[in-house]
């Protein structure tokens, strides 16, 4: 049986990530009401630097976890990541065992955080993998897109690594939609909503998400430079 990282650990982490954020930055975040108070839901993230992750799980209204490239566990980043809940993923192969954990996370209700360009770039939604598919169409959950401005627009004078000390940072949380078109209509009820979609799962399926996930996302992350003006 594959373990679930803990929703405790996770929670931890976004404690943690509220200190760590608005000590070093100047978060300003919109739309957090979108986002569903319970119930399984994932966020879809545009990744152009390092502090993304980190900073969605300090401004998000709940805990998060994040499916991470194994390679960040390293050392004392290990244990200190996966106590914090979050998830180790081999982006070379299908790794089962974060697969399962994935969606048990969104089984349990929980959070689960991706980056659907697979990797850091220009954060620009242009090219997304269908991983983020797949998890939406097999769990039946809601994708939360958000978009995280201004964390690569210059680097710290102190540390490159880092954006400027006290600078601002927008991240915008956009309305939920389903991966597949009126998936919603055939929900029985109110209420939080409950992960275990039946969705078809086939490559077809898949790619016809995929396509409709990017459009959805794009049209965000161009609404979400309007209304900052980034």
């Amino acid at each position: 049986m594959t373990d679930v990282p803990s929703m405790r650990g996770a929670e931890v982490g976004r404690r943690i990530g509220v200190g760590l954020m608005y000590g070093l930055f100047k978060p300003r975040v919109l739309g957090s009401w979108r986002v569903p108070a319970s119930g399984p839901v994932i966020f879809a993230v545009n990744h152009s630097h390092n502090i993304d992750g980190p900073m969605v799980m300090g401004v998000a209204p709940r805990p998060t976890h994040f499916l991470i490239k194994k390679e960040a566990f390293v050392g004392p980043l290990d244990p200190f990541l996966t106590g914090i809940g979050q998830l180790k993923v081999d982006r070379h192969s299908t790794d089962r065992t974060a697969i399962a954990r994935a969606l048990g996370v969104l089984k349990q209700g929980g959070v689960l955080g991706i980056f659907p360009e697979g990797t850091r770039g220009e954060g620009d939604f242009a090219s997304i993998r269908a991983g983020l598919a797949y998890f939406a169409v097999r769990s039946g959950a809601p994708i939360v897109p958000v978009a995280v401005l201004g964390s690569s627009d210059r680097p710290g004078r102190l540390t490159k690594a880092l954006p400027p000390l006290r600078s601002r940072v927008d991240v915008v949380f956009g309305d939920p939609f389903d991966a597949v078109e009126g998936a919603r209509s055939s929900d029985t009820g109110g209420g939080g909503r409950q992960a275990g979609g039946s969705g078809r799962r086939t490559r077809k399926a898949l790619d016809e998400a995929t396509a409709r996930i990017q459009k959805q996302l794009t049209a965000h992350l161009e609404n979400a430079r309007r209304l900052t003006g980034r």
